[in-house]
């Protein structure tokens, strides 16, 4: 008994603890932002103008488009035309096509977000959404054509090698991390039969003006919390940067990592050799970010799906595409 007296306390004491950490660092934070106006105003303008200009536009008419294609089971055409391959491919359900099509065209969070809207329609079983999210959730191929290749490479030779490492990266990653949830797919046979069960279902292309509306309000209340995640992390950046902290070690590398629109930049400018710069810039994209990590979070709100896992995916998918450009330029260039 006293024993698990002990244990009840050290587990609330320890619990305490987190808590009042946490609440210590918002009124740090807050204190901090009294006390650099200019900074945070900065920041937070770069960061809303980011979303406003580039991330609104991008991502909100995709979003309410995939709303319509769940909610009218329309996507049961593109299951019929990619799902073979996909399956074949990274040995998922036929009903999870949309999910990868998302995942690598459409940019972040896109990939999270369609595969929390099909777990939570059931078409898709809770193992087979974790799995999902640890390689169809990337950046879109217009994001790293026009402003990583363009604007901060300004060098169109490395196109096509930049667009093929971060392509392959999460194909290679599916194959290492599919074994870890096979045989979870195996125990989880009656949620995959309620979900080929509404694959067969015939879609119902009937778009009524309140199905619009949700499908509206919900991809709006999505994308201002992307925002809202966007303009905070530019913030704490532009802190950050303007802060006597130049003689912590690494702190030029570890900053970019916490937002990838504002890391890039930092990462293309930085004081190294072109293979550095090539090597750490698409191991932040294929990571993505700690602010992606947070706007993905958000977007499994209420799927039961873990982020932790998905971190330590993205962290291993980072490692494995710096890897393998710095084979690139050792080889080719």
């Amino acid at each position: 008994m006293n024993n698990y007296r002990k244990s009840i306390w050290t587990f609330t004491g320890g619990h305490t603890m987190k808590r009042k950490a946490a609440s210590f660092g918002i009124i740090l934070f807050f204190l901090i932002m009294l006390l650099c106006p200019q900074e945070v105003f900065f920041g937070a303008s770069k960061g809303l103008l980011l979303w406003f200009q580039t991330v609104l536009p991008t991502l909100l008419p995709f979003m309410i488009l995939s709303g319509l294609l769940i909610s009218t089971n329309s996507i049961v055409y593109l299951d019929r035309i990619f799902g073979p391959f996909f399956r074949r491919l990274f040995c998922t359900s036929e009903n999870a096509s949309f999910a990868i099509i998302a995942g690598f065209l459409c940019g972040y969070p896109m990939g999270a977000k369609v595969t929390a809207d099909l777990l939570r329609q059931g078409r898709i079983s809770k193992t087979e959404g974790q799995y999902l999210l640890s390689f169809c959730n990337n950046t879109s191929p217009m994001f790293i054509i026009s402003y990583i290749v363009w604007q901060n490479f300004q060098d169109k030779s490395l196109l096509v090698p930049t667009l093929f490492l971060l392509f392959l990266t999460p194909i290679l990653s599916s194959i290492l991390f599919y074994p870890f949830y096979h045989k979870k797919q195996k125990t989880s046979s009656p949620e995959k039969n309620s979900s080929d069960n509404t694959k067969k279902q015939a879609p119902h292309i009937c778009i009524k003006f309140q199905m619009l509306d949700t499908c509206i309000m919900n991809s709006f209340e999505a994308i201002t919390k992307i925002g809202g995640y966007i303009m905070l992390f530019s913030i704490l950046i532009s802190l950050l940067s303007s802060a006597p902290l130049q003689k912590i070690p690494l702190l030029h590398i570890a900053l970019p990592f916490l937002e990838i629109t504002n890391g890039i930049p930092l990462l293309c400018a930085a004081d190294t050799s072109c293979a550095v710069r090539f090597v750490l810039t698409l191991s932040l994209t294929a990571f993505g970010g700690v602010c992606s990590i947070a706007q993905t979070n958000c977007m499994l709100e209420g799927t039961g799906l873990s982020i932790f896992p998905y971190f330590l995916q993205k962290l291993i998918t980072s490692i494995l595409c710096g890897m393998l450009s710095a084979l690139f330029f050792q080889l080719f260039v």
